[in-house]
């Protein structure tokens, strides 16, 4: 036989994920000598065999790999043999990285095995873990992905820990994060008077929530503010403590199974659930979970739900159970319902160690379950929704973050800040996109200071020096002044991306869209070019060229952004443009309708947006059922939640004739659809036609635009789309007409996806 010698490369996400003693493995079944290794570009192999074994082990890296890796590539060169004798796993080297960190996935079924058997070592120690389970991203400072660069530096293993460590045929070989309760993190409970409690600390933490208290407890990306979802007063406390008057919560149970009481849950929404990126997941809530969850999600048709990710979650619930052994108990249906919400005041960055909980949650929480093992990155909940096409991203963070999106051309690295709401940041390397976990809105200085954090974070773990720094053309936005800041510290150039050119270019990115497409991008607001408030736009879309071929009707916000937390101003607009001026007053019992009357008649302190979001304000302000918001979207929610009642109950009603018109510069006016709808009526027949009619009206407008172009693919983009029956009904009508649609599918419809349209742009600008 005729041995020969290769050095293979192979990168991806295969550090922290079980590679090397799975390469080791396959190198003793197949009698291979020489060694593996994790260094800077990923993991490298050395090997000698023949060329059958060579084969065999190059095609079952690719078919045989852990659970949490992700192999992009595979390179094998020649080398000049050495006298191996073995096969062994060496030493990591460091370099320039030019590989990832996986994302923190959920305990796996082993390990769960090993958490309730008592007679194990690791029986219901908080912090079991594997190569195959456990935080990455959320306790890593650098790479390579080793031990001594994890917050689990600070504790060396037992001499029973380290044997499972260096056995490269145990599964915790090189698990950076295993410990036992002998050598790894402890836990602490803590009242709101900076007492620590005694005994054991699960059993009290169970106890407390029983008698309505609230807990922030530690979890993987920061704390979370836990209490009895099923406890009303409980829940109205935390609502009233925490700011939150109206937004729904999320909750946890133990299992899919415990969820029959109060939600619907198909098979493919049981797959996400249980999934181990473990996100919080919408699901239709049954007819009676109002009263048994109440205040929970009040008057919603859909309930946040997620199941357990750590094994602290986990222990909870056991004891919740009664102590059962085994893990038979983890598919019966359980009692304990959980609110599971961020520990965060209004809006500002989820709290990620003691000393800030202790601060940020004072009047909040009443015990601190804490423990001592840091997290060195913040990492909010992801959050999805299953559609006819399979699961929507509403947020991309904790479990999918972040790992790198494959972009269909290579180019500069590329450092995009951004959006103002629901922020994200993008960096790009080569032909891969890095989108950073959740930020948040930048209207808190503590936001602000995160997403700084969260820049230097991503450049420094991915060891990545930006060639161009890209921002919102909005010039007052934190994210623009940061980044126009950050390039002129480094002496790099910039590019401004108007919004929502970059909502289209995140979805050509997401699906390597390299040609001309049609873009609708529908919204909130945005600065538009022209320096006014866009928001319903079509556009063509070829690379980093953006034409605007035409938008909504603008209609004025009296009273500017006031507008869009007053629905009832847009209605009064609406009505204006109608000439129904003198209705205003009379139809709107509110202290400033004489006033809002006036602005309009004025044209004074009424900008004009062509907003999607604010048709549906308007809509929703005509037909009176949400006045005023205290969430973001709650007026477009009310509306689809009423549509969705008609639609489920009747089918879907024909649209208004003429509701939407459109005229020869482009525009598509809405004026028609809004005239028809009246209060007073049935709520959710109208809603379901105002839907309908919206869904021709886009239809007709984008077929007028295929014709003049010849171009029949369609890009969309905008928080708008996440409204389930406008999606799908305009999916609908698109395939039926033979136009491609591309949505986002890796990323969400709204401005969390901003920083990866804006980095998509200035690849294609640079050429």
């Amino acid at each position: 036989m005729t041995f020969v010698a290769r050095r293979i490369r192979v990168t991806g996400i295969v550090q922290g994920v079980g590679f090397r003693p799975f390469v080791w493995r396959l190198a003793q079944e197949l009698q291979l000598t020489g060694w593996v290794r994790n260094d800077a570009l990923g993991v490298e192999i050395a090997a000698q065999g023949t060329e059958s074994q060579f084969a065999e082990l190059l095609q079952r890296l690719r078919t045989e790999a852990p659970p949490l890796a992700r192999i992009d590539a595979v390179e094998v060169r020649e080398m000049v043999a050495d006298q191996w004798t073995g096969f062994a796993i060496v030493s990591s080297i460091r370099g320039q990285s030019a590989t990832a960190i996986g994302p923190d996935v959920a305990v796996c079924a082993d390990c769960l095995d090993e958490l309730f058997d008592p007679v194990g070592r690791r029986w219901r120690h908080a912090f079991i873990t594997c190569t195959h389970c456990g935080p990455r991203y959320t306790v890593t400072r650098a790479l390579p992905y080793d031990r001594p660069q994890t917050s689990m530096a600070a504790f060396p293993l037992c001499p029973a820990c380290g044997a499972e460590y260096t056995s490269p045929a145990d599964r915790r070989f090189h698990a950076e994060t295993t410990c036992c309760p002998q050598c790894g993190p402890m836990l602490t409970l803590i009242d709101a008077q900076g007492r620590a409690l005694e005994g054991d600390l699960i059993a009290k933490t169970v106890q407390l929530l029983r008698a309505g208290a609230i807990v922030a407890m530690k979890g993987l990306g920061g704390f979370h503010l836990a209490c009895d979802a099923r406890n009303p007063d409980a829940v109205a406390r935390l609502r009233f403590t925490k700011n939150r008057e109206a937004k729904p919560f999320a909750v946890m149970t133990a299992n899919a199974a415990s969820l029959a009481p109060y939600a619907q849950v198909t098979p493919s929404e049981q797959a996400l659930l249980e999934c181990r990126e473990r996100p919080i997941v919408l699901l239709r809530a049954q007819p009676g979970c109002d009263a048994a969850l109440r205040g929970v999600a009040p008057g919603l048709l859909w309930l946040g739900v997620m199941l357990p990710t750590t094994p602290i979650h986990f222990l909870l619930f056991h004891e919740a159970a009664g102590r059962p052994v085994g893990s038979a108990w983890l598919t019966s249906p359980q009692e304990m319902v959980l609110v599971m919400t961020s520990a965060n005041p209004g809006g500002e960055p989820i709290v990620r160690d003691f000393l800030e909980a202790r601060t940020r949650m004072a009047g909040i929480a009443d015990a601190f379950l804490d423990h001592n093992r840091d997290i060195v990155a913040r990492c909010d909940d992801s959050v999805l929704r299953e559609s006819a096409q399979g699961a929507q991203f509403i947020r991309r963070s904790r479990g999918y973050a972040p790992s790198a999106l494959r972009l269909a051309r290579s180019g500069p690295s590329v450092l995009a800040f951004g959006a103002y709401l629901k922020n994200t940041i993008c960096v790009t390397r080569g032909d891969e996109a890095f989108l950073s976990p959740h930020v948040g809105d930048l209207d808190s200085a503590a936001t602000c200071d995160f997403l700084d954090e969260t820049v230097r974070r991503c450049l420094s773990l991915l060891d990545i020096k930006p060639d161009i720094v890209v921002h919102d053309l909005h010039p007052d936005h934190y994210s623009t002044r940061a980044a126009i800041l950050f390039a002129q510290q480094h002496d790099l150039p910039t590019l401004a991306v108007q919004h929502h050119h970059a909502h289209i270019a995140a979805v050509c990115a997401e699906h390597g869209s390299c040609g001309p497409v049609l873009g609708l991008a529908l919204d909130g607001v945005g600065l538009g070019s022209d320096g006014t408030a866009w928001g319903g736009e079509l556009f063509l879309v070829d690379g980093a060229r953006c034409e605007r071929l035409g938008h909504l009707r603008p209609l004025p916000m009296p009273g500017g952004d006031r507008a869009a937390r007053e629905p009832w101003r847009m209605a009064a607009a609406a009505l204006h443009e109608l000439g129904r001026s003198a209705e205003i007053t009379t139809r709107f019992q509110e202290p400033g309708a004489a006033t809002v009357a006036a602005m309009l008649q004025r044209q004074f302190n009424s900008p004009s947006s062509s907003s999607m979001g604010r048709v549906f304000d308007a809509a929703a302000g005509l037909l009176g059922i949400c006045m005023h918001v205290k969430y973001e979207a709650q007026a477009a929610i009310a509306l689809e939640q009423g549509a969705t009642r008609h639609i489920e109950a009747h089918g879907w009603p024909q649209p208004v004739a003429g509701g939407g018109l459109i005229n020869d510069q482009g525009q598509l006016d809405l004026l028609p659809l809004l005239a028809s709808l009246e209060g007073g009526v049935d709520i959710d027949q109208s809603a379901a036609r105002f839907h309908a009619t919206l869904a021709a009206g886009l239809t007709d407008w984008v077929m007028q635009a295929a014709a003049s172009t010849g171009i029949t693919t369609l890009a969309w983009g905008g928080g708008c789309f996440l409204n389930t029956l406008l999606s799908s009904a305009l999916r609908q009508n698109m395939v039926q007409r033979g136009i491609t649609v591309l949505a986002p599918t890796r990323s969400s419809p709204g401005d969390a996806s901003i920083a990866l349209g804006q980095a998509w742009v200035a690849l294609n600008s640079l050429e």
